[in-house]
């Protein structure tokens, strides 16, 4: 494997591993970027990862910040996910409404405003990790389906334990095993070339 790949390894897949910092804001300025990446894989979209974390940030200081340090992690990242889900059903029924209202086109035969934000290419995570060994693992996470997506994520690249995992995507320990079972079968059929 390529140094590239070392540092991408190094960069997520340890950095899910520290142990939970004793003060809020110390928890959020660690997790803030590796959820700004499980948001951005999951939109597709930079600006509207950027709102999901904010919210999901707020919200976990509003409604959770006298909870111990360790319950942390799983509700950040659980009410992250349903942020994200939130955008996403609100994506959809966007789009379902333009369809109904004539398909994007107004009156008079021109465009409407446009109603879903433009995928804008490259995000950051492409220009900080410039190598194609990651855009691999991001085209390879993406692929799978949403719910063994969050299993990955949870599990391998934040740390969280079997139990935790399962509070944050709201199902039960064997349905995480089972996901992440398949998402970790899945990412070696596409990754094989990077062994």
């Amino acid at each position: 494997m390529s140094t590239v790949a070392g540092t991408l390894e190094t960069d997520l897949l340890l950095d899910g591993a520290q142990e939970t910092p004793a003060t809020l804001d110390a928890f959020l300025a660690q997790v803030e970027r590796r959820a700004f990446r499980m948001a951005e894989l999951n939109l597709r979209h930079r600006e509207d990862a950027m709102d999901a974390v904010q919210d999901a940030m707020l919200r976990l200081v509003k409604h959770y910040r006298e909870k111990p340090a360790a319950e942390w992690p799983p509700l950040f990242w659980g009410i992250l996910r349903r942020r994200i889900v939130d955008l996403q059903r609100r994506r959809k029924v966007r789009s379902i409404v333009v369809g109904w209202l004539g398909g994007g086109k107004d009156d008079e035969g021109g465009e409407m405003p446009v109603w879903e934000p433009a995928d804008r290419g490259p995000g950051p995570l492409d220009r900080l990790h410039d190598s194609q060994s990651y855009n691999d693992m991001a085209a390879a996470v993406k692929q799978l389906p949403q719910r063994q997506r969050e299993a990955f994520m949870l599990r391998m690249l934040e740390g969280l334990d079997v139990a935790e995992t399962a509070r944050a995507m709201g199902c039960s320990e064997g349905s995480v095993k089972t996901h992440l079972s398949r998402a970790m079968h899945h990412l070696r059929d596409q990754l094989e070339d990077w062994r």
